[in-house]
């Protein structure tokens, strides 16, 4: 069996600009480009070597959306375990490999990265817990004989290199690598109300939502003042004296580091450290 890994994401996220939280609209909720494009290359897999095709997501109920257009393009089988969106990857990878592994997946389709996180780790922490091979950030497929596979991989420094995967493994995609077929009318009437197995996931308690607070940098350390209040108040408010913006010194290693101390001592970052003791 082949199975294709989608997650439910907000392709237009709102985001809170005071404290930053993430507000989720299941009306522009839906599967990236990215995992569309795995969807259609599990598909086109699925005929070429006469095995069915498997969707799995792991998310809230809303989640049935992405499998439900899924089983409309073509998908036998739609598995959706109840985890909350948050759950960290290796979490996600867990309990989706448990599932591929009970219906005897051979070749997992990812899309290479998610629109909301963007790190692409799951299909790297799936590979590891299923045991099997994985070829990651693919731009160009090419189907062969029953899960035989070359493909071209991304690499950086515009490098490209090229993978062959035979056997079982995991691999991900670009968006660009392929379009989502258009599923006909009627196979999409009846993915509206085709069933769809639902796991529980692992229980986890809540986390503590984040306390945010705007960036403060170190107060620095100042002397007091001396002399009469006139002269404190001109050495308080820095008045009548020359900024220098800039310096340009050419030292050796050893130099540098003992100017760069003194400069942050005067500047009041650093506490002075007391001279050492001369020598008897």
């Amino acid at each position: 069996m082949i199975a294709a890994c989608l997650k439910w994401v907000d392709r237009r996220p709102q985001v809170d600009p005071l404290d930053a939280h993430v507000s989720i609209d299941a009306r522009t909720a839906g599967m990236s480009a990215a995992d569309a494009a795995a969807l259609e290359w599990a598909l086109r897999s699925g005929q070429a070597w006469g095995q069915p095709v498997l969707a799995v997501t792991a998310g809230p109920a809303a989640a049935d959306d992405v499998l439900r257009e899924a089983l409309a393009a073509g998908a036998a089988r739609a598995i959706r375990v109840d985890v909350d969106i948050s759950a960290p990857s290796e979490v996600v990878a867990g309990v989706l490999a448990a599932e591929l592994l009970a219906a005897g997946v051979t070749t997992v389709w990812c899309g290479d990265h998610s629109l909301d996180r963007g790190s692409g780790s799951v299909p790297a922490y799936l590979a590891a817990e299923l045991g099997v091979a994985q070829a990651l950030g693919l731009v160009a497929v090419e189907l062969g004989n029953a899960h035989d596979t070359t493909a071209l991989r991304r690499l950086d420094g515009g490098r490209r290199e090229r993978l062959r995967v035979a056997g079982s493994g995991v691999l991900s995609v670009e968006g660009a690598t392929a379009r989502l077929r258009r599923a006909p009318l009627p196979a999409a009437m009846a993915a509206r109300t085709a069933p769809i197995d639902v796991r529980a996931g692992p229980v986890s308690s809540p986390a503590p939502d984040a306390v945010l607070r705007p960036f403060r940098p170190r107060p620095r350390v100042l002397s007091a003042p001396s002399g009469d209040a006139l002269e404190r108040i001109a050495a308080l408010t820095d008045t009548g004296a020359t900024k220098g913006h800039s310096e340009v010194v050419v030292l050796d290693a050893a130099a540098a580091a003992a100017r760069i101390l003194e400069a942050l001592g005067t500047w009041g970052y650093l506490t002075p450290a007391s001279e050492p003791a001369a020598p008897a």
